[in-house]
């Protein structure tokens, strides 16, 4: 496809009124810049031809040629910073199309049947989210991408079209046609990118953006501090001018796309947005309660997208609301348009650790990789041990850690009046010396997936005969850093989940217990294949109440030995 692509009517006439409006600010801000040179270049050639001679004349030279040069200098500062500001690139894996023909073939076929480019290439985040970015920035000079040149005006020169972001969760729980349907309007929306004036406009607002993020971070002497400070100022200035016009435009785009996207498996698409906010709900349920604490003991789960779907399909056997989505499994997985699906998720998984929890930006003994047949192990078991460790320590234990000297030593604190206070304290104490020291909580080797470029990680082609995942290379530090999915505990809860994790260490090792991995839930405890939810109750009514009585009787009904010594870290 080649030439101009134009806008559906519908919005596109206000999209390009918005784009010329923006387009304005930036005229008017050129024209302010260069206004006191225009009046200089007057007065001097009014001079050089005789037509403004004296002395009057000959001081408003001078003075405007005095206030033109500061003026145009500072402009050229402003427009400096502004063309060499890059603005951020979201954190992805790159899809190339030797790693995945179908899924670029379907995107293509997509595009032709829209009646828009195609992008330029496909990439992955670790989000249930899917957008058009442009990374005309960092491919400017590089080879055409895989779906070919971009129109990006009539006749003129060309460049990268934006590259298409899919939310990998998405992959994995949606089918290929859903998948399809999901992304038509996300499509489309590379016709209104074609649009001179609308490509015009968002170049200049990203500009100014990176050019105001990167004057807020210079550091160094004054006269640079300032200097950056006030191109800055500028940058910011002007986004306020066309901020409105901007949001507007891009609101605009946004209803040309979805009226141009109507024609594409509109049926399917609310069949496919309900299943956006299933995966949505699955993908952060196995973010905090199943990948955080791998992550926080030093262990990232290799198979996170392939995850979401053993807990989606686990919420529909348990929530008869979700019953007719697992009934949709029979038909072909958009992850089946990768030729490895298992190297893709993988480095998803990465980067996913990066994003969620600043993960190490290289691999070593502390930070390990971990498949699901081995989470509970390497794992469960290992979250246990180190928080039985944790309480036996602030419990300043004498002997060998067993049960009996935990339920007694609470008990009695309650008998004496007193509270769990102080325990709570020491945990909380502990953990902040561990935290600040950087002891790490696993140990082991670890080979990272993920190969970076540029910023973003980049899944590379299979080779052949016999394809294998990438090769491993650290990820590049984010900006910002991570954050955790969710705050750690504290308190009661604190005290709670540390009792918890001695009494099921005394079942494994005393009742034939084992650590297990409940999809929704994370961490379980199983016992004769069954998973063991009543533990809270009688944990709860020890850790809050001082009270021994619930939790004996649990141990005595599971068989669990709490005279015999817990085997720790």
């Amino acid at each position: 496809m080649s030439g101009f692509v134009a806008l559906p009517e519908t919005g596109a006439r206000s999209a390009r009124d918005h784009a010329l409006a923006v387009l304005r600010v930036r005229g008017a801000a050129l024209g302010a810049a260069l206004l006191p040179t225009a009046v200089a270049a007057v007065l001097l050639a009014g001079g050089a031809t005789g037509r403004l001679g004296g002395a009057g004349w000959d001081a408003a030279r001078w003075a405007a040629v005095a206030v033109a040069l500061p003026v145009l200098a500072a402009a050229a500062a402003v427009a400096a910073v502004v063309a060499r500001a890059r603005p951020a690139v979201s954190p992805t894996v790159q899809i190339e199309e030797a790693a995945a023909p179908d899924l670029y073939r379907l995107i293509r076929e997509l595009a032709d049947r829209l009646d828009v480019p195609a992008p330029s290439g496909i990439a992955l985040t670790p989000d249930c989210d899917s957008w058009l970015e442009d990374r005309a920035h960092i491919t400017r000079g590089r080879r055409r991408g895989p779906f070919g040149a971009w129109p990006f005006r009539p006749g003129g020169a060309r460049a990268a079209a934006p590259v298409l972001v899919i939310g990998s969760p998405f992959l994995w729980w949606m089918r290929v046609a859903e998948l399809r349907a999901l992304l038509a309007p996300v499509v489309a929306g590379t016709g209104p990118s074609a649009h001179p004036d609308i490509a015009a406009a968002r170049r200049f607002v990203r500009g100014l953006d990176a050019a105001a993020a990167v004057a807020a971070t210079v550091r160094g002497l004054l006269p640079k501090r300032l200097g950056y400070g006030f191109a800055g100022w500028i940058a910011r200035l002007l986004l306020r001018a066309g901020a409105a016009h901007a949001a507007e435009m891009e609101r605009m785009v946004a209803s040309a796309a979805a009226v141009r996207a109507q024609a594409v498996d509109y049926g399917l698409r609310v069949v496919a947005q309900e299943q956006v906010g299933l995966a949505y709900a699955g993908w952060d349920r196995l973010l905090t309660r199943v990948a955080l604490p791998a992550w926080r003991t030093g262990r990232w789960p290799v198979r996170l997208d392939a995850g979401v779907v053993a807990a989606l399909t686990e919420l529909s056997r348990r929530d008869r609301l979700a019953e007719g989505f697992a009934s949709r499994l029979g038909e072909r997985p958009a992850c089946d348009l990768l030729e490895e699906p298992g190297a893709v998720d993988r480095a998803v998984s990465l980067l996913a650790a990066r994003l969620f929890h600043d993960g190490p930006t290289e691999p070593g003994p502390d930070w390990v990789p971990v498949d699901w047949q081995q989470y509970p192990e390497e794992v469960v078991d290992r979250i246990w041990r180190i928080e039985a460790a944790r309480l036996f320590t602030v419990l300043r234990a004498t002997g060998n850690p067993t049960l009996d000297e935990l339920l007694g030593r609470l008990a009695a604190t309650a008998a004496d009046g007193g509270g769990a206070e102080e325990f709570v304290a020491r945990i909380g104490a502990v953990l902040a010396r561990e935290e600040a020291a950087g002891v790490p909580a696993a140990g082991g080797g670890a080979e990272t997936a993920a190969r970076t470029a540029g910023g973003v990680a980049v899944l590379p082609a299979p080779p052949a005969p016999a394809p294998s995942p990438p090769s491993s290379a650290p990820f590049p530090p984010l900006p910002g850093g991570g954050f955790p999915p969710q705050p750690p505990r504290a308190g009661r809860e604190l005290l709670a989940e540390h009792i918890t994790a001695a009494v099921c260490c005394a079942a494994v090792d005393t009742a034939g217990a084992v650590p297990g991995l409940d999809w929704l839930d994370g961490p379980a405890l199983f016992v004769d294949g069954e998973r063991r939810s009543d533990l809270a109750r009688p944990v709860r009514a020890l850790a809050e109440d001082g009270d021994p009585e619930p939790l004996r009787n649990w141990l005595a009904a599971v068989g669990v030995r709490h005279d015999k010594p817990i085997r720790l870290v």
